[in-house]
């Protein structure tokens, strides 16, 4: 069940050795493409172990092991884009819980998943620890995000 021409025309980073690697927030690199299994309610997990942002207050560099999980709908992320895309927020300033809603709305947005969630992990600074968790879900996925989130809320205790 190989990809055919036509079905990769909209990925266009993936392969290119001449890759621009932004050095500014840059939700437009993203790219998708189509999901051939539709038919099946099924989750794609990515884990970004090396993301970075600033401080909005001191320009002071954040870091973060970023996990993206989601149920597709019609459209998927691209990997290569993705990974330019979180490599954009390296110069970014703002808050971890900030950055986090940030990926899970671009995300949406690109996509319309049935479901996605977006978790940060994001190095203790001054002895405290931020763990910002997102999730967005369609009308039939509304108990799965309620679950979730309490899930992750108790497991961060």
């Amino acid at each position: 069940m190989s990809r055919t021409e036509s079905e990769l025309k909209g990925v266009t980073l993936l392969g290119n050795t001449a890759t621009r690697y932004p050095d500014q927030y840059a939700p437009e690199v993203l790219e998708t493409f189509k999901n051939k299994h539709q038919d099946n309610e099924y989750l794609v997990t990515f884990t970004c172990p090396e993301f970075t942002s600033l401080c909005p207050k001191t320009g002071q560099p954040d870091f973060a092991k970023i996990i993206i999980s989601y149920i597709p709908r019609e459209d998927m992320v691209e990997s290569k884009s993705l990974k330019l895309y979180l490599f954009s927020f390296r110069n970014h300033g703002d808050f971890h819980e900030d950055c986090v809603n940030i990926i899970m709305k671009d995300l949406v947005r690109l996509m319309n998943p049935r479901y996605l969630e977006v978790r940060g992990i994001f190095t203790p600074r001054g002895g405290i620890a931020i763990l910002p968790f997102a999730n967005y879900a369609d009308s039939e996925h509304q108990e799965m995000k309620r679950q979730r989130l309490m899930a992750n809320f108790i497991n961060n205790f």
